[in-house]
């Protein structure tokens, strides 16, 4: 019986549990409904065959008052994490129907109702969250002239919007930026299907049409206002911007929808404006192995994992955001790049980090505080982290940077609820418990009592006997038991004329009598209900202890900040100590990036620095865009790609491998690296590639830094070689970025001295005997050939198929020299230049400007060997 059945059956005929079922299924049909029953949470019908297929459990039915049995399938409560984790991951939804009701209460059937629905953009859970991860949930709003974007992470309370003019390509960058788990969008937007080729993890989000009536200028204003409890759109920063609101309301009316609760822990909206941070796009990230490697997703291999040594969730989270999101006003970069430097200066790395190690995930704490699910052992963790809070402002103190100044400020002492919960809690019961049994005794002198009465009953029940024996004179005076009339004093019946008036009998028997008192009567009492008001008292105790903690919401928020920053400072200071990195010198003054014996962050770490060969950059007006030759395996790709990421974590604020560094700012670091076809959308290895030139070559500005790497492949030589040159061309006359463009086609070489520009480089290799020596040293100068062969031989290719690479690679050399290429002009040189002409440039004027551009201190004795060898070989030719 599938969900279609479900809508057209008679629900007179079937159960009232099915009949409630049904109801609460039609509420939210787009989603797996998991229906509580007792200990398990049950699925019906096409639920229950997803789930069981997706789950891998046990697929049954259930009679349900029809002729044909329901399919049933089940989870126990306890696991609903685990089972949550890998329908989430597959992108279902899951609405979860709880028990309102005990049975005892209910005297009917017990209330049920939805009391959350889960998506991929909504979880809190901790052991299916990455720690160091934020997992945003996104709204997009498009109209005819502007987009607005809003993005929220429930587990960390976290909210932010911004707007800017229609532009797919800037949607695009900033989605991949924020990496959302999940989007929701107007019609509008959902109709231009802008998330196709936007990833996280690899994988394509989850992206749906969400009501039109949510992103309504109207219901989204009033549903701020109402929210941020304030009367004015300026409050927050919105005024003017009806996109961005109409993406922040219809976000914050979709957490109400599906979490069923008030956000009251997204307590701020933070306007984000265009040019706040670096705008990296996907291919960017993942051809830079910014978060992860490209071969197999890990974080081992990626420059988060050189640079993180945060110790907390909140540390961890906005370090990777710095990485992801770089910044590009240098007043705020060196504000980091100070405080790293002071840290430093005061030999307080160790000291902060050790503090640090104290302090617990606050930052997603208090959104448990939120939902209600905030245990014993989570105030334990706040407790531990408001502990830390002291000392960490005592080694604050003497510090002068601006940052570290406000993160001080930030950091509330926050004494009074240090005691309460130290007082209240007993930590080492916290860990261990669950539910109840973690109140300290002493707090409390009413369960004190309730607790003292459910160890001590028998010793109260022994003393009270005794001392009735001594009042009353009475040997054989019993206090029993019986389920029946519960505790009694038993009097034997020859010593009933001693019995003190104050006794109320209660039962005859044959031989005695059977009497209470007050007292007695009293000590049942709290023993027969030690237990339960045990438990009801500590419940009411640890929810009063619940609601200091959500009044003191903002400034717990306002402590995590601060921790989380100072851990992130403290991690790139840690990793500039242990790297041996250097402070850049970073300035919007500045034009070129000049990097001195420049290492790649992750190769230096793996590696260590001392086998790592270094090597020089210069990218300035007369040398904005270098052409980089030399084989495979040579080092190319890794020297680009250590200019990118040196660029990067100077504009985060970090310090860089290197013995110096002056890097201009950039708005965008592009990069089309490495070779990979699209199956999914029918695109080939070379159509990927012109996709993501072309994406460049319309975004890139004057300011921004290229990293081309064998642009061209994938298509006839002639062709490759062709598109090559005009877009070395359209970049140097038209956009004029700083770029490095690696290529095999060493014909592009002739450009330099045609275009002012452009300066030849390549890798040192020496050969002997037939075989290529990688030297990984980029020098001046240009491969007049690709090695493509001897490669091919350290690859381990056959023999006889190198030598007959050879025999032909003669007979293709010797015929392109009869070749006729066409005429290619270039705007400066009006004159036609003739690839078949090999001698088509004055070869005294390159020799007099590579000459010119040697720096002899930074030459080894090899180097000017390899050097004077080359240049030997110029001028014979």
């Amino acid at each position: 019986m599938s969900n279609s059945i479900l809508k057209t059956i008679d629900l007179n005929r079937v159960s009232p549990m099915m009949r409630h079922y049904a109801e609460m299924k039609a509420k939210y049909p787009d989603c797996i409904l998991m229906y509580r029953l007792g200990d398990f949470y049950e699925m019906f019908f096409d639920d229950a065959l997803t789930a069981s297929r997706v789950l891998d459990i046990t697929l049954t039915g259930r009679d349900c008052g029809l002729e044909e049995r329901a399919p049933m399938c089940g989870i126990p409560y306890h696991a609903l994490d685990n089972y949550l984790n890998k329908l989430v991951a597959k992108d279902y939804k899951v609405a979860i129907c709880e028990q309102l009701t005990t049975p005892e209460e209910s005297k009917g059937m017990v209330e049920r109702d939805v009391v959350r629905v889960i998506t991929s953009g909504t979880i809190i859970e901790d052991n299916i969250l990455e720690r160091t991860r934020n997992n945003y949930l996104a709204s997009i709003c498009v109209d005819k002239q502007a987009i607005g974007v809003a993005w929220t992470d429930i587990s960390t309370g976290e909210f932010c919007a911004c707007q800017f003019d229609f532009d797919t390509a800037h949607l695009q960058d900033l989605l991949s930026s924020i990496e959302p788990s999940e989007i929701i969008c107007n019609s509008l937007c959902k109709t231009l299907d802008y998330a196709l080729s936007i990833m996280t993890n690899g994988k394509k989000i989850p992206f749906f049409a969400y009501d039109d009536w949510a992103f309504s200028q109207q219901a989204a204003q009033k549903l701020l206002l109402t929210h941020f409890h304030t009367t004015s759109l300026s409050a927050l920063s919105l005024e003017g911007l009806s996109s961005a609101i109409s993406a922040s309301g219809a976000l914050l009316q979709y957490l109400s929808e599906t979490q069923k609760r008030g956000m009251t822990h997204i307590r701020k909206l933070n306007v984000v404006h265009h040019g706040d941070f670096m705008l990296l796009d996907y291919s960017t990230r993942r051809n830079l192995e910014l978060t992860q490697t490209m071969r197999n997703g890990k974080l081992k291999g990626s420059l988060l994992w050189v640079l993180d040594n945060t110790r907390t969730g909140m540390g961890g989270r906005l370090l990777k955001k710095w990485v992801e999101q770089p910044l590009i006003d240098d007043k705020k970069i060196n504000q980091r790049l100070d405080c790293i430097e002071e840290i430093l200066s005061a030999d307080k790395y160790r000291d902060l980090s050790h503090y640090l190690d104290g302090v617990r995930d606050l930052e997603r704490l208090l959104s448990k505080l939120v939902y209600g699910t905030l245990n014993a052992k989570d105030c334990v963790s706040i407790l531990e982290t408001l502990r830390c809070v002291p000392s960490i402002k005592e080694e604050l103190k003497n510090f002068n940077c601006k940052i570290l100044k406000t993160v001080d400020k930030s950091l509330f002492p926050m004494n009074s609820l240090v005691k309460l919960l130290n007082d209240a809690i007993d930590e080492e019961k916290a860990v261990a418990s669950k539910d109840t049994g973690f109140i300290r005794r002493g707090f409390n002198k009413e369960l004190d009592e309730y607790l003292n009465a459910r160890e001590n009953g028998k010793q109260w029940l022994a003393t009270l006997e005794m001392q009735e024996k001594q009042s009353t004179g009475i040997k054989n005076l019993k206090i029993s038991y019986n389920k029946v009339f519960g505790y009694y004093i038993e009097v034997g019946k020859s010593y009933i004329h001693q019995v003190p008036n104050y006794y109320i009998r209660r039962q005859t028997t044959v031989n005695a009598e059977r009497y209470y008192t007050e007292e007695l009567k009293d000590i049942e009492d709290k023993l027969f209900h030690a237990e339960t008001r045990s438990q009801e008292l500590q419940l009411r105790i640890f929810n009063d202890i619940r609601s200091v903690l959500a009044d003191n919401v903002d400034k717990l928020q306002a402590i995590s900040k601060g921790l989380g920053e100072l851990d992130a400072i403290v991690s790139l200071a840690i990793c500039a100590v242990e790297n041996q990195y250097v402070r850049p010198i970073i300035d919007k003054k500045l034009k070129a990036i000049n990097i001195i014996n420049g290492r790649h962050p992750v190769i230096d770490k793996s590696i260590g620095r001392t086998s790592f060969i270094a090597n020089d950059a210069s990218l300035d007006e007369k040398s904005s865009v270098i052409v980089l030759t030399g084989p495979n395996m040579s080092g190319k790709s890794t020297y680009m790609r250590q200019i990118a990421l040196i660029t990067l974590m100077a504009h985060m604020g970090s310090f860089v491998p290197a013995d110096s560094a002056e890097i201009s700012l950039c708005d965008r670091v592009f990069t089309r690296v490495g070779a990979s076809d699209d199956l999914l959308n029918n695109q080939s290895t070379f159509m990927v590639e012109m996709l993501e030139v072309a994406a460049i070559l319309n975004s890139a500005t004057d300011r921004s830094l290229l990293i081309l790497d064998e642009i061209g492949r994938g298509t006839s030589t002639c062709d490759g070689l062709s598109i090559a040159w005009a877009i070395l061309e359209h970049i140097a006359y038209n956009i004029h970025s700083k770029t490095l463009f690696a290529t095999h086609y060493y014909e592009l070489t002739r450009l330099e001295g045609v275009i002012d520009c452009v300066k030849n480089y390549k890798v040192m290799v020496n050969e002997m005997n037939g075989k290529v020596v990688f030297l990984h040293k980029i020098m001046r100068g240009g491969a007049n050939k690709s090695f493509g062969i001897e490669v091919a031989g350290l690859a381990g290719v056959p023999e006889s198929v190198l030598k007959r690479a050879k025999v032909i690679s003669a007979m293709i050399e010797g015929q392109s020299k009869d070749l006729d290429y066409n005429y290619i002009m270039t705007e400066d040189n009006p004159a036609p230049i003739n690839l078949a002409q090999p001698n088509f440039l004055d070869y005294d004027n390159k020799l007099k400007r590579i000459l010119c551009d040697i720096n002899i201190n930074t030459l080894s004795p090899m180097q000017a060997l390899v050097l004077l060898d080359d240049l030997i070989k110029m001028a014979k030719e």
